[in-house]
């Protein structure tokens, strides 16, 4: 095999979602799937999902939408955090997030307030106009009002309950509708933070919504490179792009296929490791475009085909986010096309 075996199990995803939901008991819990489920694959996540009991699911962009609808069918909400722009999509729920757009809606919508976070959403001023105009939203049916938590990864930050307070106190001037507050993070800051809808998506796919304290979510992706070649570095002898990386000892390398091009930061130089034969093995040498090397002379011994895991039980994407300067997030959405997918555990 000269390609990598990215696998996901489907099963931990719907596990990790029914947790959710029974820590956010009676609300309801959807999935956010955008950016294809984390980069996972929204066609093959989603419908899992929805057969567990989520009738949910949030989506960045209409195109994103109109596929997930069409791996969905009928039923399920279908909503898009990032609005319409132009044209309709009948089948699909758009988040309104500005005043100009709640007065060309019509039909179902989701109204999302900006408390904090300064990105989308109504800010203070149109929350205030809506108000007092409650008429503007005439034609609208509000299926739920939104925010959205801005620092729930930390349960001491103070922006948790200026939004908390900010969003109760907003939602009392507008038409009653159902809410929609918690993210990964913010289902585990306790029950004040309970509503009738809770949006997680990083949680589902294994990421750890409470940093610092142990992952309470099952890991879904395994990702495991194979060796392509095996050979012996003498003392002095230098490894990859530069001569960053000096063997002090006689060294075996493995090359393994897998880079840059496939979603491994290059900034993994000199912090990163993977597991060969139950040993940890660290990175030698810089991340190429789609090699990297890794020394195994303390492994038990190895040869071509062998697989050298990336991301595991051993060190999940979190670990490799930090090791890079960046997070787990950004690992998962960045992993490339080139890699062999299985699906398990559905």
């Amino acid at each position: 095999m000269a390609t990598g075996v990215l696998s996901i199990d489907l099963g931990a995803v719907a596990r990790n979602w029914t947790m959710l939901r029974a820590l956010h008991a009676p609300g309801e819990v959807a999935a956010v799937v955008k950016a294809d489920a984390y980069g996972l694959g929204a066609a093959r996540v989603a419908p899992v999902l929805a057969r567990a009991g989520c009738r949910h699911f949030f989506v960045a962009t209409p195109d994103e939408g109109e596929a997930l609808r069409e791996a969905l069918g009928e039923g399920p909400m279908v909503a898009v955090l990032d609005g319409f722009s132009g044209r309709a999509h009948p089948r699909l729920t758009p988040v309104l997030n500005s005043l100009d757009e709640v007065r060309h809606a019509r039909g179902d919508a989701i109204l999302h307030l900006d408390t904090g976070m300064n990105r989308l959403g109504l800010p203070a001023a149109e929350v205030d106009a809506l108000a007092r105009e409650p008429g503007l939203a005439e034609g609208l049916r509000l299926r739920y009002v939104m925010t959205h938590l801005a620092a729930a990864e930390d349960p001491s930050h103070p922006l948790n309950d200026r939004q908390l307070d900010a969003f109760a106190a907003a939602c009392a001037r507008l038409p009653r509708a159902r809410r929609s507050l918690a993210n990964s993070s913010g289902l585990f800051l306790g029950e004040r933070f309970r509503s009738e809808l809770a949006r997680p998506g990083a949680a589902l796919y294994g990421i750890n919504p409470t940093p610092g304290r142990d992952n309470p979510m099952e890991q879904v992706v395994t990702l495991r490179l194979p060796i392509l070649q095996l050979r012996e570095v003498p003392p002095g002898g230098t490894v990859g792009y530069g001569g960053a990386w000096l063997a002090t000892r006689p060294t075996r390398i493995a090359t393994v296929a897998g880079g840059y091009a496939d979603g491994i930061p290059r900034a993994w130089e000199g912090r990163g490791w993977g597991v060969l034969h139950g040993r940890e093995v660290p990175l030698a040498g810089r991340v190429s475009m789609d090699l990297m090397g890794f020394d195994v002379t303390d492994a038990p011994p190895a040869r071509p085909g062998d697989m050298v895991e990336i991301l595991g039980l051993g060190q999940d994407q979190d670990d490799v986010g930090a090791a890079a300067g960046t997070i787990g997030y950004e690992i998962l959405t960045r992993l490339g096309r080139r890699f062999v997918r299985e699906y398990v555990g559905a």
